[in-house]
């Protein structure tokens, strides 16, 4: 940057006109999360006996899988609660992001998960044992259903990032159970005990592929990225073609939860007296063409300056 130093005012305001003051999550309800928790947490020990019985590692690896779930979920609930309360003088932006921090550690549980899926399923296939092809077949049926309902609660409130995190976990767990249904037929028809790993193996892919996608969103989340969908330099072209502004600097967006996307700016006036205008058209225009709806600007304007500063600031655009 060149040119004289250009002597400015510095003017800032964070009243309500600006933007919303609270930044509560996405209110969803924790009854789903709950129920969840009730049945995963059942339905674990349930399998745990009938994989020990039967023999079947696609039982106890989705026994294991269920614990773990179980935890996660709890810790899913707790980080919901905690994101309903409402600011304080420690936590000015409140707590949303509990939920953004129980989907990221979720995310990593599951990638652990998957880990051990992947090493017993190579283990089981060199050594391979006699798996009770009936009792898989029970289990896994009851399972399925149990999953099921599980999901289909946690998916009328998917567009929540930490519900959505859960919801991974128990569709991990419904495509456990049918790899584990598909398992017993099997063997129950044909003795061929090697496709139980197999399958187990399967599950353990389709698993990571989403459990990537919540763990990249919710990284991107923590670390205060552009939001998705959103072009930084557009917004900042968008916010110096209004009339009366010269230059924009110091410009930041991010997410505040997810949904709440939030943007701070430092804009350059030609006239003080013109900032109302231009930061209601601001809003209008962040808001209409970015889904921004927590706008923080501050007006920078000059003072009366000599012939040779104009230029100089004329350059520096």
């Amino acid at each position: 940057m060149t040119g004289r130093q250009v002597p400015v005012q510095r003017y800032s305001e964070h009243r309500r006109v600006d933007s919303r003051h609270s930044h509560p999550a996405e209110p969803s309800s924790s009854r789903p999360l709950v129920i969840a928790v009730a049945l995963t947490s059942g339905y674990a020990l349930v399998e745990l006996v009938g994989g020990l019985w039967s023999g079947s590692l696609a039982l106890l690896a989705d026994c294991g899988h269920l614990l773990t779930d179980a935890a996660a979920l709890l810790f899913s609930l707790a980080a919901n609660r905690m994101a309903q309360r409402p600011v304080s003088a420690r936590h000015s932006f409140g707590l949303a992001r509990a939920e953004v921090i129980a989907a990221f550690v979720n995310s990593l549980a599951l990638l652990a998960v998957v880990a051990w899926l992947v090493v017993e399923g190579i283990d089981r296939i060199r050594h391979p044992i006699r798996v009770n092809g009936a009792a898989v077949l029970l289990i896994a049926g009851v399972g399925l259903a149990v999953n099921l309902s599980i999901a289909w609660a946690l998916a009328q409130h998917r567009e929540n990032l930490n519900i959505r995190a859960a919801l991974l976990h128990v569709l991990g767990d419904l495509l456990g159970s049918v790899a584990a249904l598909v398992a017993g037929a099997v063997i129950y028809l044909t003795g061929y005990t090697v496709v139980d790993p197999l399958l187990s193996m399967l599950v353990s892919g389709l698993i990571l592929r989403s459990t990537l996608g919540v763990l990249k969103e919710s990284t991107m989340m923590l670390l205060d990225s552009v939001p998705p969908g959103v072009e930084f330099q557009q917004v900042g072209q968008a916010l110096a073609r209004i009339d009366g502004v010269r230059s924009i600097h110091d410009l930041h967006v991010w997410s505040i939860v997810p949904g709440r996307n939030a943007v701070s700016a430092h804009l350059l006036l030609d006239r003080i007296e013109s900032w109302p205008g231009i930061l209601l058209e601001a809003r209008r225009v962040l808001a209409r063409d970015f889904g921004i709806d927590h706008v923080t600007l501050q007006p920078e304007w000059l003072r009366a300056h000599a012939p040779e500063e104009t230029i100089a600031l004329r350059e520096l655009r």
